[in-house]
């Protein structure tokens, strides 16, 4: 299948690319590069330096490619920022998806995949959460993400060629052996606490630990990007007659004590780590349900516990201390 990846040099977006062509797809990468990375972009990949805000460049890419599918990762994603400079994220996220999907609409293309986000789920009434948790989102950048879902709901039912799937998932981590985790400034748990044990930052900090939780830091529920990226490829042969919206997550949760201490014992690093107050807009728990997508597309994690996302993010990081350096 031809697929066209928006953001494919990002993280996330460049382990679905390098998934996709282990695959046997043929595969466009769309990426302005403005977070993601040239060196990130699997080479059997067309890399497309375009941004979405122009729909030129996408009519002109998607013309030439005429793809089959969509999966679109590109946006802006930190839910700090969006709250601090929201229109930003009502704005361009939404925006630039639009022109996307004026272009899905005059090339015909049928099959769309939605990188969405659990910040859907700001004040969940059940845990682990499901699909039908009523939504509240978290932030501008998770209204931003919910307003496309919106605009999918709504062309499934107007253009009768088109089909979606939105995947909502929890904490990202892992590496392949190749394609790793590499944002400037870099804000995630697993990176940085292995920053420190590469020596490349003194000390790592937990934002409170006087939550309602067994150790009192947060518990996020991780998933392996390999995995992520699986789930796209299984929702890529589901849509064709329906649409789909998937939790995604290993269906566990992992405190931030609990993730430095698998750090020390994988890295044979101390990590000091130190204690901060809370930040604004944490809930002390999130965790997936994906029963429904493993009963629907028998999707599976292969990297179902904390020890094994870890260990291959610190393989990665080890053999590429700086990153892409790009």
């Amino acid at each position: 299948m031809k697929v066209f990846v928006t953001g494919g040099a990002g993280y996330i977006g460049s382990v679905a690319v390098e998934q996709l062509v282990l695959a046997g797809h043929d595969v466009m990468v769309f990426d302005n590069l403005s977070l993601g990375h040239r060196a990130a972009v699997h080479p059997s990949a067309e890399l497309v330096v375009g941004d979405l805000s122009n729909i030129e460049s996408i009519r002109e890419a998607m013309g030439r490619f005429k793809p089959e599918a969509i999966m679109h990762f590109a946006a802006k994603s930190l839910v700090g920022e969006s709250m601090e400079n929201p229109f930003i994220y009502l704005g361009d996220n939404v925006s630039n998806a639009l022109n996307l999907l004026k272009c899905v609409v005059e090339f015909e293309v049928p099959r769309f995949i939605l990188s969405s986000t659990a910040n859907l789920f700001d004040d969940p009434e059940r845990m682990p959460i499901a699909e039908d948790e009523r939504i509240i989102p978290g932030s501008p950048y998770g209204e931003s993400k919910y307003i496309i879902e919106r605009y999918l709901h709504w062309m499934s039912r107007v253009y009768p060629f088109f089909n979606y799937a939105a995947l909502r998932y929890f904490n990202a981590a892992g590496a392949s052996v190749e394609r790793g985790e590499d944002h400037t400034p870099e804000l995630h748990l697993i990176p940085l606490v292995l920053q420190v044990a590469l020596g490349q930052r003194e000390k790592i900090y937990m934002f409170g630990d006087d939550y309602d939780t067994p150790d009192g830091t947060c518990v996020r529920d991780y998933i392996h990007v390999i995995d992520l990226a699986q789930a796209h490829i299984l929702a890529l042969g589901a849509i064709e007659n329906s649409d789909k919206i998937y939790n995604l997550g290993n269906g566990q949760g992992y405190s931030v004590k609990q993730v430095i201490e698998t750090a020390r014992e994988i890295t044979g690093h101390a990590i000091p780590a130190d204690v901060k107050p809370r930040r604004a807009g944490d809930p002390a728990t999130l965790i997936a349900a994906s029963g429904k997508i493993t009963r629907e597309l028998k999707w599976e994690p292969k990297f179902p516990d904390l020890k094994s996302i870890i260990a291959s993010a610190w393989a990665w990081h080890q053999a590429n201390p700086n990153g892409y350096e790009d």
